[in-house]
């Protein structure tokens, strides 16, 4: 009987440790497969480098950290099933999603099971209805709208500028913020169109863009598209310049539109890769192979911040992270990054870009 106790206590001790020493799940989610996927790969490759050093140096409260990837394709519909394969997963923290038109209805999922998340979705709506659990790590569109539609009216100024989106959250959401920017500063917008993404001929567009002699185009969506539209427009003799949002970032615009990609401006945060403090990541990433453009920098900062509000907090039960991470400074690869009550940066900041010889930069002031 004493040897069967004393084998049992053992057992259950045994338990307990493996218990203490499990692994804790973080998942990141978004386009992984589609036409957006070079997004989602750009999101996992930064969130795996991240873990790696994390878990390099001990991890996160003496435990490691397992990556769970979820795929939505940027469908809402299966952004809601991905958000509930996590739920069941028992994640303590997500990064994701990536098109607004997931993050918005997957983030219900992820409040009701109190599981914080931290986002670079754009529109004002991911953070304004009062969700306890977001934590945006970009700006808004509202504001990078503000910046994108103001250097339009300023050195574009006398010339004819359409608008147009292509009917999504996000892209509807930043092409009105550049119309109401512009407007602002006495540029009217010659034509405000919508186009249906993931159509293979807008020629239709370009016919109406040409005929009105437009010049330069505020477009709010994604960078397929762009390339399309640009593509289609040498076609008809019609030379555009481009305004875009964030989504402008990937050097797949590049491959699908060729030279026209210099004619492609853009909103992005300040390049985290000129960040000195961020030099040693940069470095491993390029040893890798992996060009940390885009939002490789911005997963990677994710999981820098669930690596440091956890340790704050003592803990990752929901309630002792959201108040951790919502009273911290962190510091992270993309700065340092603090959070008002509804969830977005204290201070974000968008920079205007340019694409040239496949490289983006800062463009003139």
């Amino acid at each position: 009987m004493k040897k069967t106790l004393i084998a049992t206590a053992f057992l259950a001790l045994g338990a307990q440790a493996q218990l203490a020493h499990a692994d804790l799940t973080v998942a990141i989610a978004g386009p992984m497969t589609g036409q957006y996927a070079s997004a989602g790969d750009q999101i996992r490759r930064g969130a795996e480098m991240a873990i790696t050093d994390i878990n390099a140096k001990g991890g996160v409260l003496g435990q490691k950290l397992k990556l769970e990837v979820g795929d939505d394709a940027c469908d809402p519909k299966q952004a809601v099933s991905v958000a509930n394969t996590m739920v069941n997963k028992k994640v303590v923290f997500m990064h994701g999603h990536w098109c607004s038109s997931s993050t918005i209805p997957a983030s219900e999922v992820y409040v009701e099971a109190d599981i914080p998340m931290a986002t670079v979705s754009t529109n004002p709506q991911v953070t304004e209805r009062g969700l306890k659990n977001i934590f945006r790590i970009m700006g808004r569109d509202d504001q990078q709208g503000l910046v994108a539609g103001g250097y339009i009216a300023d050195k574009f100024k006398g010339k004819k500028v359409a608008v147009l989106d292509d009917k999504s959250a996000y892209g509807k959401g930043l092409a009105d913020e550049m119309a109401k920017a512009m407007t602002a500063k006495g540029l009217k917008p010659t034509l405000r169109e919508s186009i249906t993404a993931g159509e293979k001929d807008y020629s239709g567009i370009v016919t109406k863009l040409k005929q009105a002699g437009v010049e330069v185009l505020a477009y709010g969506g994604y960078h397929t598209e762009v390339a399309l539209i640009l593509r289609q427009a040498q076609q008809a003799g019609l030379k555009l310049t481009v305004m875009g949002g964030d989504t402008m970032t990937n050097s797949e615009l590049v491959t699908a539109a060729g030279a026209n990609a210099d004619n492609v401006m853009f909103t992005f945060s300040p390049d985290p890769r000129k960040n000195p403090d961020a030099a040693p990541v940069v470095k491993r990433f390029r040893d890798a192979k992996v060009e940390p453009e885009g939002y490789v920098m911005y997963a990677y900062a994710a999981m820098q911040l669930f690596a440091e509000a956890a340790p704050q907090a003592k803990s990752t039960k929901f309630a002792d992270l959201e108040k951790a991470m919502r009273g911290g400074t962190f510091k992270t690869v993309i700065g340092d990054l603090s959070f008002d009550a509804k969830g977005d940066q204290k201070k974000p900041g968008f920079v205007v870009y340019q694409w040239k010889g496949g490289q983006y930069d800062y463009a003139a002031k």
